[in-house]
């Protein structure tokens, strides 16, 4: 079971700059793995080809050997199933009950097994206070977590999910990383961010892209091998900081009290 990128192209019509340049990559059962980098990096770009939202300008995809060209996104959906960064768009019925079981009933389920799945979805999610709200009536993160239980309810092997943390305070994010860890066990996860913190945390792997390119596949540990004596953390007094933002490339200030 893999997800196999070969080298993989993308351009949007009519843009003369190449989105994804080349990426060749693979994802093996049992991984848990983010694609990073800066915003325009090609990470969210990349993983809705590898969902078949966008096809490849060239390339291949591989999604346990069914090359993804050949198919709709409705038909890798059971195999590959992608949460948008914002379930606005991604929400499409007035009740949380039926957007889960919407899928369902489209593939004629029985009802039992759709009982069965929905339920699932619920409990692993944790909104089941909401199965009869319209899901616009509920706050965003709850909408995120809707958006979850509708793809684990159709069950794919492979879970994507697009800067799952977005617009999340700081409670939130803790309870969407455990989701995530949950879902793992027995999924392949998929995260595109930006949010290093987030991957820290969940990510086994790192597909590290810059603008469209592989920079590096590493596991986490690698790749903190690879920055040991290139960034550092120091403390400064308050009226050195723009002189050490001049001088230096700074990722992240955090004030001390």
């Amino acid at each position: 079971m893999a997800i196999e990128v070969k080298n993989l192209c993308f351009s949007y019509p009519g843009s003369p700059v190449t989105a994804v340049e080349n990426v060749s990559f693979t994802i093996e059962k049992g991984e848990r793995v983010a694609i990073i980098g800066q915003n325009g990096a090609g990470n969210s770009t990349t993983v809705k080809i590898i969902d078949n939202i966008y096809k490849p300008t060239s390339g291949t995809i591989l999604v346990d050997g069914i090359d993804t060209k050949d198919k709709t996104t409705a038909e890798i959906a059971p195999h590959v199933g992608y949460v948008f960064q914002n379930p606005n768009d991604q929400i499409f019925n007035d009740d949380v009950t039926k957007e889960i079981e919407y899928v369902l009933r489209y593939w004629k389920l029985s009802e039992e097994e759709i009982v069965r799945r929905r339920d699932e979805a619920l409990d692993i999610t944790g909104i089941r206070d909401f199965i009869h709200t319209h899901p616009f009536d509920i706050p965003l993160p709850i909408r995120k977590f809707l958006t979850v239980a509708v793809v684990l309810a159709v069950g794919p092997d492979y879970v994507i999910l697009d800067e799952p943390t977005a617009g999340l305070d700081p409670k939130e994010r803790i309870r969407i990383r455990n989701l995530i860890s949950q879902i793992s066990m027995d999924r392949i996860v998929i995260l595109a961010t930006h949010v290093v913190s987030d991957v820290e945390y969940i990510a086994k792997e790192i597909i590290m892209l810059k603008n469209g390119q592989l920079v590096s596949q590493l596991r986490p540990g690698q790749l903190l091998q690879q920055m040991k004596g290139k960034v550092f953390e120091v403390c400064v007094a308050e009226d050195q900081v723009e002189e050490m933002q001049r001088k230096y490339l700074v990722g992240n200030i955090r004030k001390d009290e």
